[in-house]
């Protein structure tokens, strides 16, 4: 028998959060509810403003509240150095390490043909052509170490192998199968300073 279907509902919509079970959504929504009102009027505010302002960049593809984000903006940054990540949460624990300097292209996915994700998704035109407006020295691929972190790799690669640009891939560290948003920020300091140049075909 269902005590309240608003409160049921409010459990089921804190289950998609990553790492949030029914148990620990029924703590958090009855938490909200009974003892921390005004802490679930400010998560919903901030949720609602986030909601209507938040936007990928139109150069890197960060979310984030401005049409070109700081990064991108920024004239401290350097433009000879170019970062390929998976995802905002990736660029953000990237950018913890305070390790690299230089600016970001996030994909926003992965290469997947059982998921119907190819380059056009992926925006991998719009990465070449920054490389040649930027005149990219060097590419870093800060991709995840699975299947389709790997595929997208081997492709970006391709593409790249006919320039001049360095590409260098994370080295040790990071795990094979491994996520970056569950490395610590010593692993992937090193990461980077131990990165190592992926061999172009002659």
């Amino acid at each position: 028998m269902k005590i309240s279907e608003n409160i049921d509902a409010l459990i089921n919509a804190l289950k998609i959060l990553p790492g949030v079970g029914p148990k620990t959504a029924k703590r958090m929504a009855l938490n909200l509810l009974s003892t921390n009102k005004q802490g679930a009027e400010l998560i919903s505010n901030s949720i609602n403003i986030a909601l209507d302002t938040i936007r990928p960049c139109q150069c890197c593809g960060v979310i984030n509240d401005l049409e070109i984000c700081n990064i991108c903006s920024s004239k401290t940054r350097d433009n000879d150095l170019l970062c390929i990540v998976e995802s905002t949460s990736d660029l953000f624990s990237i950018e913890e390490t305070r390790e690299f300097s230089g600016k970001y292209f996030v994909l926003n996915g992965l290469l997947s043909p059982i998921e119907n994700i190819g380059p056009d998704d992926l925006r991998i035109s719009k990465l070449i052509e920054i490389c040649e407006e930027r005149n990219v020295k060097e590419v870093i691929i800060a991709l995840n170490s699975t299947l389709e972190g790997e595929a997208t790799s081997y492709y970006l690669l391709d593409k790249l192998e006919k320039t001049d640009i360095k590409i260098s891939k994370l080295a040790q560290g990071v795990p094979a199968g491994g996520d970056l948003n569950y490395v610590d920020n010593n692993t992937l300091k090193q990461a980077f300073s131990w990165r190592r140049e992926l061999e172009k075909n002659k």
